[in-house]
């Protein structure tokens, strides 16, 4: 297993490379691990894996029901809903199913459920249902006023986002793959074996090639001569509001969509903390991840008036990602055979459900370019840290404090998070190269206080692992 973020990279040619290591890019890479025989690279120009929009989103599994009906999005997250429900179940990544409420506040937005209805049955979501004012505020009592009536839709999730990425990183690179940080691709040319990548770390030697760029998948597209589609970054403003607002939502509570997307939706999360957002503001700047003023004064407005008690609430956090959207409504995955090419671009949202579904559909296309797959091995589970609120945290399981005394001594209270997790967190197969990576993997510094109390105590665990 080979985890690299400085020096020169290997001289070696590479089966396959994937560049970007998303949650899609690293969903490829796991699956393609599974083929024993491949030598095989991931490239990513951060230094941790899931920096960009996999880390920035709204965290739903969702089921799919308002996907374009026969799209390639549809049957992906389709698909990849279950698949990734069983695979979360399998290695400890927090999922729980609350629902969806899908909320008219108008007769217009009424008028449309039936119709979004009638799509989700087309998508395979038979089990939804139409819901009058009383049912709906029985449901969700703390609703502003005016709701006429709702979609229900059972099968929705919610699901951390990071901890995906993570797993599905952490197997391929046990399984063999090498994952190459801080390595920013500057140019790509045919060469005698493939493709030639010139990158900050020098240049890389691959036979087949896996664009999963996100954002920047349109320029890695045309350096190769391919004109299919523009990323123009859609800029998604979110708050997080604190744990004890939890209590005031039970259900995702959707916007009836439009053309720009889902809307401004509040959602719970599996960290016990509830969001507000996003917003869609189409920019120019892939890097413009700032949260404005005026972004967040929309998002309270209109959080105003879906859920009034929420603006009570204590805010943690406020954050922006970026979609990757494009000018047309699917997903833009093409195999290109005489270049041994396959482009995965144009994946919103809904990447994060269908990254499974995604990472097979690639895998094919790339044997379809005539990459030999060999024959299949599952790689060994893995067994990542769940950092859901309803899920037992190590601090509460007396059999693992009896075993190592270190998951007993909480270093981060409001998230309650132990120096045996940050351990741990710092030995693992890809360790956080920033205390924001350590964050993200164990939420050391991401409750309420922000790391007022535990910074200096984390910073220094974090520190001394690093000497």
């Amino acid at each position: 297993m080979t985890v690299t973020a400085e020096g020169a990279l290997p001289e070696r040619v590479y089966d396959v490379t994937v560049v970007g290591a998303g949650v899609v890019g690293c969903a490829v890479a796991r699956e393609l691990a599974r083929r024993p025989g491949l030598r095989l690279a991931v490239v990513e120009a951060q230094d941790d894996v899931g920096q960009g929009t996999s880390k920035a989103n709204t965290a739903i599994l969702h089921t799919g029901f308002d996907a374009t009906p026969d799209s390639l999005e549809a049957r992906l997250v389709r698909e990849g809903s279950r698949r990734l429900a069983a695979y979360a179940a399998e290695s400890g990544i927090p999922v729980e199913r609350v629902g969806a409420l899908l909320v008219a506040w108008d007769e217009d937005q009424l008028a449309a459920l039936p119709r979004l209805a009638e799509k989700s049955e087309r998508n395979d979501c038979p089990d939804i249902r139409l819901l009058g004012a009383d049912e709906l505020y029985a449901r969700e009592p703390h609703l502003g006023p005016g709701a006429l009536g709702a979609l229900h839709v059972p099968g929705e999730s919610i699901i951390c986002p990071w901890t995906t990425t993570l797993a599905y990183a952490t197997q391929a690179v046990r399984a063999g793959v090498d994952l190459h940080l801080n390595t920013r691709v500057h140019g790509v040319s045919r060469s005698a074996d493939g493709h030639r990548l010139t990158t900050s770390r020098g240049t890389l030697h691959t036979r087949h090639l896996v664009n999963a760029a996100g954002l920047h998948a349109d320029t890695l597209d045309r350096a190769l001569g391919h004109d299919d589609f523009t990323v123009t970054p859609r800029r998604g403003q979110l708050i997080v509001h604190d744990k004890l607002a939890r209590s005031l939502v039970r259900h995702i509570l959707l916007p009836v969509p439009t053309a720009l997307g889902k809307g401004v939706l509040i959602a719970p999360t599996v960290h016990g903390n509830v969001l507000l957002g996003p917003t869609a503001e189409d920019l120019h700047d892939k890097r413009a991840t700032g949260s404005t003023a005026e972004g967040i004064a929309l998002l309270r407005e209109k959080g105003g008036r879906i859920l009034p008690a929420l603006l009570d609430e204590e805010v943690t956090a406020v954050y922006a990602g970026l979609r990757a959207a494009t000018e047309h409504e699917d997903y833009r995955i093409t195999a290109h055979p005489e270049q041994a090419y396959v482009t995965v671009g144009g994946i919103r949202s809904t990447g994060l459900t269908a990254s499974m579904a995604i990472a097979a559909h690639v895998a094919a296309l790339l044997a379809d370019t005539g990459l030999d797959l060999g024959p299949t091995r599952e790689p060994d589970p893995v067994s990542m840290p769940n950092l859901g609120e309803a899920f037992p945290r190590p601090c509460r399981r007396l059999e693992l404090i009896a075993a190592d005394p270190e998951y007993g001594t909480l270093v981060c209270h409001c998230e309650r998070v132990s120096r045996g997790e940050i351990r741990d967190a710092l030995a693992s197969t890809i360790p956080p190269r920033t205390l924001d990576g350590l964050r993200r993997r164990t939420r050391a510094r991401a409750g309420r206080c922000q790391g007022f109390y535990c910074g200096a105590a984390v910073r220094q665990l974090f520190e001394e692992a690093r000497t």
